[in-house]
């Protein structure tokens, strides 16, 4: 079918003129439409600091998408050996079809972590094919929501790596940076972590006081405890923080399974908690509704299977009167795909995380492999107009720069 013939049949025809097809769909071949799309091949992209997939087709047109970072080393053996003969063959416009055949028959590999981790990559990287075949943006294919901009909020860590961490001036310095720039906004991590749950002798205190400082009381302030604390001391603490401080919001006070414990923390504090990021399906989400009870959840693309599960988690907040705030830590086109979710979704929180373009923390090399960047402006992202997720891949640096 040639594609004057499938956008006449879609009713698209009438739009042919007034949206320009991108150079990526005018390369379909003649006599091809979406319905005869095919997928070809499925590789993983190994970095530092990243892991990213890329879906090829008959077409000549390729999608890009990102995997869960935390398992770089495994997702390109896992994605070779496991998961690309489920999705070679393919037409990728069944993207649902093909999420669902790769979830069930590799969820023995586990609930979470690598495996939706690695589907979330598949699963990003096939809504950019489709946008870049249909040449339009996939927020727009998702539904768009008509955003054309994204509020964020600074996010940075405490730990400069093996529990080393950053002093209470250090982590006020960075805050006030944030400000310097336009963000409305902060969110200070502290990276506690399980391991060490209720630290002694513990100075988060200091480190929120400083902070609170140094940024004044017009700047909203959240605090992310990274799974630190019992729900009794989750409680203490965060209880004096917003009676000292005016803090605006607590995530993931508790260890990430025990919901329970999170309820409780929920129930006794005054201010918004957070949660998601350790959750990886719509069933671990709805657990997190119902059993937690958390105020705002925070699905990740890059963990949760990607736009079609986080699509999914979004519906169903929506339902229960709960907003998305997205968990991204990632530069490049985790941060694309989740603007892209942003911008289709009406439950969207009024802020959104983003960890700042990060050059100075090891990602300048993932810059290099992409030929524009993501949009900041005065506290605000732009939503990319471009087809597919927006970002556009230099795939010669992609080659040459992978790990092997």
């Amino acid at each position: 079918m040639k594609r004057s013939e499938f956008l006449k049949l879609t009713g698209l025809g009438s739009l042919a003129a007034a949206i320009p097809f991108s150079a990526g769909a005018a390369a379909v071949k003649d006599g091809q439409g979406p319905t005869d799309v095919r997928i070809t091949d499925v590789k993983g992209y190994r970095f530092k600091k990243a892991h990213f997939v890329k879906v090829e087709t008959n077409t000549g047109i390729s999608g890009w998408g990102e995997s869960d970072g935390a398992n770089r080393n495994l997702s390109a053996y896992y994605l070779e050996k496991q998961l690309k003969k489920l999705v070679v063959g393919k037409n990728p416009f069944n993207s649902e079809a093909i999420w669902q055949e790769v979830y069930l028959k590799g969820i023995e590999a586990g609930i979470g972590g690598l495996h939706p981790g690695t589907l979330s990559g598949i699963d990003s990287a096939l809504w950019d094919l489709k946008g870049k075949i249909l040449g339009l943006p996939v927020h727009q294919l998702l539904g768009g929501n008509g955003k054309k901009k994204i509020r964020v909020y600074g996010s940075y860590g405490r730990d400069k790596g093996n529990y080393n961490y950053r002093t209470p001036k250090e982590m006020a310095e960075i805050a006030a940076g944030f400000v310097e720039k336009g963000y409305k906004a902060v969110k200070a991590r502290m990276q506690i972590r399980q391991e060490n749950v209720n630290p002694y002798p513990d100075d988060i205190y200091e480190v929120v006081k400083e902070i609170r400082a140094a940024i004044g009381y017009n700047i909203k302030l959240f605090v992310d405890f990274n799974n630190g604390y019992t729900p009794a001391e989750a409680t203490l603490m965060g209880q004096r923080l917003y009676d000292d401080f005016r803090l605006d919001a607590l995530e993931e006070p508790v260890f990430q399974q025990d919901y329970n414990g999170l309820a409780e923390v929920v129930k006794d504090l005054k201010i918004p908690v957070m949660a998601g990021e350790h959750e990886y399906s719509k069933w671990m989400f709805k657990d997190l509704i119902t059993v937690a009870k958390v105020d705002v959840l925070n699905a990740d693309v890059i963990k949760c299977g990607g736009l079609t599960e986080c699509r999914k988690v979004a519906a169903m907040a929506h339902a229960f009167g709960k907003q998305i705030m997205v968990h991204n830590a990632k530069p490049t086109l985790a941060s694309a795909a989740s603007l892209n979710l942003l911008a289709s979704i009406p439950n969207g929180a009024t802020f959104q995380e983003y960890a700042g373009d990060r050059r100075q923390q090891g990602y300048g090399p993932l810059f290099d492999l992409f030929e524009n960047e993501l949009e900041y402006e005065n506290g605000f992202l732009k939503v990319p107009q471009e087809p597919g997720l927006g970002l556009v891949v230099n795939e010669k640096a992609m080659e040459k720069n992978k790990k092997e």
